[in-house]
């Protein structure tokens, strides 16, 4: 079963790179959230994927939308990837998994390698009221969600 667009979004508590945690309720009637899920920070793919969403950060600012940014990395990693790459929006940790797995953007075994419980390139578009408005979940970590569709549906919602 996925995320639908219409129903509530799942709530989620998670930390920062700058150690403070980030609930989707502190966002409730005060902007839409445009939220990533990314498999690995220092990625080729999500570097290139995060720099964009970063260049481009007047776009969600108009739209009264926050961005959120999601992987199962620990905040210590995200928070070097942040400072690397001079991300200006939030990176949470969802070490423990349980929030790419409510959003159904977990992939059972990630590459060759068999890595478990890594987080799909997925993205979501929660509106003021905490309602699933866009889903894309990419089966493909080499994909990237389209970032046109989400623009229109942010414009939309304004």
């Amino acid at each position: 079963m996925s995320i639908q667009i219409g129903q509530q979004a799942p709530e989620f508590s998670l930390f920062s790179s700058s150690k403070e945690k980030v609930n989707l309720s502190d966002f409730k009637n005060s902007k839409n959230v445009l939220l990533l899920f990314f498999p690995q920070a220092f990625t080729g793919v999500c570097t290139k994927e995060l720099c964009g969403v970063r260049d481009d950060i007047a776009k969600y600012s108009n739209a009264a939308a926050q961005v959120v940014a999601v992987s199962v990395d620990s905040i210590f990693t995200l928070a070097k990837f942040k400072e690397e790459q001079q991300y200006n929006f939030p990176l949470l940790s969802d070490f423990n998994k349980e929030i790419s797995a409510a959003y159904h953007a977990i992939y059972e075994s990630f590459t060759d390698m068999n890595m478990k419980g890594v987080s799909k390139r997925a993205a979501f578009i929660i509106d003021k009221e905490g309602i699933i408005r866009y889903a894309e979940v990419l089966e493909s970590a080499g994909d990237v969600p389209n970032f046109t569709a989400i623009n229109e549906m942010l414009s939309q919602l304004n």
